[in-house]
């Protein structure tokens, strides 16, 4: 049973997640993700310029005058949202926790596959994956994932993309478009991303809140405590060393993420708990559909 909050919340990311994709990301979404390969539609016959290598050739014998095979691409894909649901998905500063950000950005990921025909799943994990749900089509089966994001309790408190990752298969038994949302607060993530990126299109979506990044001034010696690991630890925010060390350690690790996703050759986009989430993820079809183009 959801409580009456939790019924709200997720009727307002439904309808919220209806109208952006009606409106805004539906052609986004069908320009950049494109299917898994051709499959054949019809003969004509050959016309200037075109590749001789689809020249059909027993029906050029047979009707005495050149015919090449038409192809078309086969637009059925397999989407798939990974989502950490680990301790530090549910710190937020702004109103919203990074779960409930994920929980939007999924509902509008998943709804915009829906729409076109595609088949959605989903995997909640933690330092263990905790949740599968598999690849079906429907925007009630899209539903029924955004619910149990934001109901579901995980039993793991820390972050390992590897044991997800590697449940992937389960999911997409071909290659699928994998949507990896995570605030990627991992000690190694690269050796489970290489293996990924290497099967499926993996698509890191960086999960981020400003305090992470810069803690507000001013308030003296803070307590705090680690969700992941439960590690106490006091902040002086009033230091302006240790303002200068946190700052450059959050600079430092998201240089090393967005290094690590290119070296990966992953597109990526970050989204965060004091913004909209719809501009980054306009953006990213934006530049995506124009890499797509451009490699054609």
């Amino acid at each position: 049973m959801l409580s009456p909050e939790l019924f709200k919340k997720i009727k307002r990311i439904e309808i919220v997640s209806k109208h952006l994709v009606e409106n805004v990301l539906s052609g986004d979404y069908l320009s950049t993700f494109h299917g898994q390969g051709l499959e054949f539609s019809e003969v004509r016959e050959y016309q200037a310029g075109d590749d001789v290598r689809l020249i059909d050739w027993n029906v050029t014998a047979r009707l005495q005058k050149p015919f090449v095979k038409v192809f078309q691409e086969e637009r059925e894909l397999t989407v798939v949202l990974a989502v950490d649901i680990s301790g530090s998905s549910e710190f937020g500063s702004r109103g919203s926790s990074k779960r409930e950000l994920a929980a939007q950005l999924a509902a509008a990921l998943g709804f915009a596959a829906a729409g076109h025909g595609d088949r959605v799943g989903m995997l909640l994990f933690s330092d263990r994956v905790e949740y599968a749900l598999p690849a079906r089509r429907g925007r009630t089966h899209v539903l029924r994932g955004v619910r149990d994001l934001l109901s579901f309790r995980a039993r793991g408190r820390g972050s390992d993309l590897g044991p997800a990752l590697l449940r992937l298969p389960s999911l997409a038994k071909r290659k699928a478009v994998v949507f990896l949302i995570s605030d990627f607060q991992v000690e190694d993530p690269w050796t489970p991303l290489k293996g990924a990126a290497l099967r499926y299109d993996l698509v890191p979506c960086l999960v981020g809140d400003p305090a992470e990044e810069r803690p507000p001034a001013g308030m003296g010696m803070v307590p705090c405590r680690d969700p992941e690991t439960g590690r106490h630890y006091w902040l002086d925010t009033d230091s302006p060393g240790a303002r200068r060390a946190w700052d450059a350690a959050a600079r430092a690790r998201r240089e090393a993420l967005a290094s690590g996703f290119l070296k990966l050759k992953s597109d990526w986009f970050e989204v965060r708990t004091d913004q909209d989430f719809l501009g980054p993820l306009v953006r990213f079809f934006k530049a995506r559909e124009r890499r797509s183009q451009q490699g054609r």
